[in-house]
């Protein structure tokens, strides 16, 4: 619930906020990864806790989305899954063996991070940012390329498989929305956001019911 709450607010970003809002994201990350990911490693640490995945599963991989989200909108690049051990290392005790998070997991989270950035993408073309919504459809089309890879090779992949029929549409939808925006840009790319009459793509706060 923490780590979708970080998502939400990952998703308030405008091109006049974004560090303010990257900032208190991060801050709410960290706070998840200080008091529930701590909790998780205190009770699981120096114990077969790759048994217990299917109970912790779920939240890891929400948690794996919220932290990869963040990373992509500072930075415009991935955050792996060495980066986000290495974060979990300190929270535990150095004579046992560590909690990480595993490849699977990983990848499902990956895998819920770009309906996420599908729907970023879409917001970010109605606030006239078209090339930032460009280059979030290239990476989403390189995760989904390089993921179309792996998957066939995983044993315990049924749920990545259901994932990446999901993906492929979060991909079509983001090609579309920059496509459509691209060939009809010059009807109405310059008036995105504006508050003049003229306008036909007013925000709903900008119409006078």
């Amino acid at each position: 619930m923490n780590s979708k709450k970080v998502i939400f607010q990952v998703h308030r970003i405008s091109k006049d906020n974004r560090d303010e809002v990257l900032d208190k994201a991060e801050k709410d990350l960290a706070a998840v990864t200080e008091q529930y990911m701590l909790k998780l490693v205190k009770e699981l640490q120096g114990t077969d806790f790759w048994k217990l995945r299917r109970a912790y599963s779920p939240g890891v991989q929400e948690y794996v989305e919220a932290a990869t989200f963040c990373k992509f909108c500072r930075t415009g690049t991935l955050l792996n899954l060495d980066e986000i051990n290495a974060t979990l290392l300190p929270l535990s005790e150095p004579s046992v063996e560590p909690l990480q998070i595993n490849v699977l997991d990983y990848l499902l989270g990956l895998a819920d991070l770009t309906g996420e950035l599908m729907r970023l993408a879409i917001g970010r073309i109605s606030d006239g940012e078209l090339e930032y919504a460009k280059k979030i459809c290239q990476f989403v089309r390189d995760i989904y390329r390089e993921l179309t890879l792996i998957v066939p090779y995983m044993d315990d992949s049924s749920d990545m498989k259901t994932k990446m029929d999901t993906m492929l549409q979060s991909v079509v939808k983001i090609e579309n929305a920059c496509y459509g925006v691209h060939v009809r840009g010059s009807e109405y790319t310059p008036l995105l956001g504006s508050n003049e009459p003229s306008s036909f793509l007013l925000r709903v706060s900008d119409v006078e019911l």
